[in-house]
């Protein structure tokens, strides 16, 4: 379902010329993150949860961290980027079309997807230096950071304030953006006058802003919420929310809230009986 879903928002942006706009741009890409996350999570949460148990390499393991990391960390500069959109869009109309046309989003994309990869990669790297004991259990559906530096016997000081940097400029700095620009939004939409545009405006960012409260609300879930020993058993099935639940919840999100992916969605499944007569 979560790739079904996923692939079909890229489809669909991808194919739809009413669809080559900004936002699906963007979207497009949310849909990519979470096609590779899902590749990279599912299938190795699935054997564990089947046979009990799985088996994987140390640099499997840490390889499979790097791809988290990499698709979670430009999945929060993508959401922060389509605030920004939404920003344009409802308070600055007249500058949207001039400060938002595809060479600029390009560079954009580029730029952040080399930015999260220079950052995930220095951390693998660190992280391949370590020792690590004899003690290779993970109690974890998957690799994730915390239960694997657990393993190690080295001295782990300079990766947790690495990483702790790397959280700081990939999360909070791009949450604190989107926080900043709905404040901005909020304001412009109350000084309309008119409920009917009110509502206009916000039905304009109303998916963006239910995909930023999945996205976050799940970090927050995992990562924020005081762990002591039975959290910390519970943080492998929280863990679930952000890689599964997430992914699954993005397309429905759109598919449900967005008129311009409903009505092309008709078309291709106009266009697909059409062909099959």
């Amino acid at each position: 379902m979560i790739l079904s879903g996923n692939l079909l928002i890229i489809t669909l942006v991808a194919t739809v010329d009413q669809l080559k706009i900004p936002m699906f741009f963007l979207l497009k890409h949310l849909a990519t993150s979470d096609v590779l996350l899902t590749t990279c999570v599912v299938p190795m949460t699935l054997e564990v949860i089947i046979k009990d148990e799985g088996r994987v390499s140390l640099a499997g393991c840490i390889t499979q961290l790097y791809f988290i990391g990499t698709c979670s960390c430009s999945q929060s500069f993508i959401i922060a980027v389509m605030s920004y959109d939404r920003y344009l869009a409802i308070c600055n109309p007249l500058r949207y079309s001039s400060l938002m046309n595809s060479h600029i989003f390009s560079q954009l994309i580029i730029g952040l997807w080399v930015l999260v990869i220079i950052l995930m990669s220095s951390e693998m790297i660190v992280e391949f230096q370590f020792n690590y004991c004899d003690l290779n259990f993970i109690d974890h559906y998957f690799c994730d950071f915390g239960p694997l530096v657990k393993l190690s016997t080295s001295d782990i000081s300079a990766l947790m304030l690495q990483d702790f940097v790397i959280s700081i400029v990939t999360i909070f700095v791009p949450f604190t953006f989107i926080i900043v620009t709905y404040v901005c939004i909020l304001v412009t939409i109350l000084k309309i006058s008119s409920i009917y545009g009110q509502r206009k405006a916000f039905s304009t960012c109303s998916s963006h802003l239910a995909v930023v409260c999945a996205y976050y609300g799940t970090l927050i879930t995992v990562y924020v919420v005081p762990t002591d020993e039975s959290s910390t058993n519970m943080n492998k099935y929280r863990s679930l929310l952000y890689t599964v639940v997430s992914p699954l919840m993005n397309p429905i999100i759109y598919s449900l809230r967005n008129h311009e992916i409903k009505r092309a969605l008709q078309k291709m499944m106009a266009t697909f009986k059409t062909f099959v007569r």
